[in-house]
């Protein structure tokens, strides 16, 4: 007796739809809401990534994990981000445009210059706090010498409006004559991220040094002001 196999029939967006039949503003809604998925399932996979990757460094960290952290098949990873490196790239360039996008709201280019520059320290020093996996990431990526970062055609595009908004408060601060002249603002921005970075990133190593809990809340408030007060008794004219 010959044993007949059934072979269940194969659906997908494409056979359910005629695009034939079906008017032009139809059509791109449907387009529209496969993509509206797409873009949510990259976000999925881009964030788990970025949990994993920060946990576990570049090396350590599983392309298997990431998709069970994400709830999709790892096939997804691959069509969407190709291999393991862009998937890391993906993530730094995602973590930029997340403190790039916060820090935008600060509105520096309509802010007393002096004021601007206090309100870049504090938002530095509470993004760091409030995203740990931002500074592990960068640990990671320095450990393999930007060699990700280096390959972004995104990454200067990023952060050049920072230090060009920057620039702008210095200028006006010099014309106001409440700034001193001859302030790099590249210099200035990362001396900002160094106080709050190496504080963050050693906080282990120096609180074991020092014999003190440096992430209690009294800690974290009188680190900012002793941040605050450096870089506006440096700025100030």
């Amino acid at each position: 007796m010959r044993t007949v196999i059934r072979v269940r029939p194969v659906f997908s967006i494409h056979r359910l739809v005629n695009y034939s039949t079906v008017s032009s503003r139809a059509a791109a809604t449907v387009l529209e809401f496969r993509s509206r998925d797409a873009d949510r399932t990259q976000q999925k996979i881009l964030r788990a990534a970025m949990g994993e990757f920060a946990g576990h460094g570049f090396g350590g960290a599983r392309i298997d994990a990431i998709a069970e952290r994400a709830g999709v098949n790892k096939k997804l990873i691959y069509y969407y981000f190709e291999g393991k490196d862009e998937l890391f790239l993906a993530v730094l360039e995602q973590t930029y445009a997340d403190i790039r996008a916060a820090e935008r709201d600060l509105h520096l280019q309509t802010s007393a210059p002096l004021h601007a520059i206090a309100s870049l320290v504090e938002f530095t020093w509470r993004h760091y706090l409030a995203h740990p996996e931002f500074l592990a990431l960068l640990n990671s990526e320095n450990m393999h010498r930007a060699g990700h970062l280096k390959r972004s055609h995104r990454i200067r595009q990023m952060n050049s409006p920072l230090i060009e908004g920057l620039a702008d408060v210095l200028a006006r601060g010099e014309q106001s004559g409440e700034l001193r002249k001859g302030i790099d603002p590249m210099q200035l921005y990362i001396s900002i991220a160094g106080l709050a970075y190496f504080y963050l990133s050693n906080k282990h190593t120096l609180g074991a040094i020092f014999g003190q809990d440096l992430m209690h809340a009294e800690a974290l408030d009188e680190r900012l002001a002793h941040m605050t007060a450096i870089v506006t008794s440096f700025v100030r004219a």
